[in-house]
């Protein structure tokens, strides 16, 4: 039986609250969702509410990972990669919730830690299930934050922070680090599934058949990475903050759309971009559906408590990526 996570209390939380907003909280309640930080929020006796960043070994359920900024996939947490990502969209005007507090000494907890704006307005998933008609309004100005990042554009690809800073990330191309991702996505779930076993092979042939057909390409753009619509919260003036930072970073655009248009369905008629390269797309849409298999089996061999849900994601999306390879024949 897998021991309980021993997650942060109201008295943890206080010297952190104390700092960032003036007095201990009346309640610290810890949100529901976050796999690699902790996300509490602290709710005052004067019902002033903010939120923390919590990042630590213990809020992380994906267990000791490569933190190698070289890699653009690699172990995205971390108040460094945060307030880098948070520096360079705020720089851009692109909402975020605004930062309160970093505690980058570790001076309150005895990890690092963040404060930040609460914005209560629920997020666009939530928005767009309960009332699409009223998803409209952020979904139109969302695809406008998408345009401003496109538009941000870089030489080199990988992590922004590193970008930014001048390093040189592994591998050749974005192309070629997705497709090598890919077969080793492909290599780790045959160990588990005898589906992916039988096809091993063959997906791997198409990997590298859909990664051949990509022509070069001489820049990257600014890219959330993971942009779903719960990472998207709206304000109260129905403008979208994005959330959950840490993987932005430069690569192309046809990542982040290909995502987009897996998480949005069919809200994602707004978001569409016209310019896309379709083979870019092709490929990251298999590389896509491989990773949304291994990372969540990889996942559920830890304590991640969500499981059920974890399990739909990965089944789902074998079926997606097995789809894509019978169409392929």
């Amino acid at each position: 039986m897998t021991t309980a996570r021993a997650h942060l209390t109201r008295d943890d939380l206080a010297p952190l609250a104390r700092e960032a907003l003036g007095r201990a909280p009346a309640t610290a309640t810890r949100l529901r969702g976050g796999s690699k930080k902790g996300v509490y929020r602290l709710a005052l006796d004067n019902g002033r509410t903010a939120i923390a960043y919590v990042w630590s070994p213990e809020e992380d359920y994906w267990g000791p990972a490569t933190a190698d900024i070289r890699d653009p996939f690699s172990h995205a947490s971390g108040l460094g990669l945060f307030l880098s990502a948070h520096d360079r969209l705020t720089e851009l005007g692109v909402r975020t919730p605004h930062l309160l507090f970093a505690d980058e000494e570790a001076e309150h907890l005895p990890v690092y830690s963040a404060v930040v704006e609460d914005v209560r307005g629920g997020s666009l998933e939530t928005l767009l299930r309960s009332d699409p008609g009223a998803a409209r309004v952020p979904l139109a100005r969302l695809a406008g934050t998408l345009g401003v990042l496109r538009e941000c554009v870089s030489p080199g690809y990988g992590k922004a922070a590193l970008v930014e800073e001048g390093g040189k990330p592994i591998g050749s191309s974005c192309e070629q680090v997705v497709a090598d991702r890919a077969v080793r996505d492909i290599a780790e779930v045959a160990e588990r599934d005898p589906r992916v076993r039988e096809v091993r092979q063959a997906l791997s042939e198409r990997v590298r058949q859909l990664y051949d057909a990509v022509e070069p390409r001489d820049h990257a753009s600014l890219v959330h990475g993971e942009l779903g619509p719960e990472h998207v919260l709206v304000t109260d003036e129905g403008d979208p903050a994005l959330i959950d930072i840490e993987g932005l970073m430069y690569f192309d655009a046809e990542w982040e759309h290909v995502f987009l248009q897996h998480r949005f369905g069919p809200a994602y008629d707004v978001l569409h971009a016209a310019d896309l390269d379709e083979d870019r797309v092709e490929l990251y849409r298999l590389a896509m559906h491989l990773n949304l298999v291994a990372g969540p089996l990889r996942l559920l061999d830890g304590d991640f408590p969500e499981r059920e849900p974890m399990r739909d994601v990965a089944e789902f999306n074998l079926q997606q990526a097995l789809s894509l390879l019978r169409g392929a024949s």
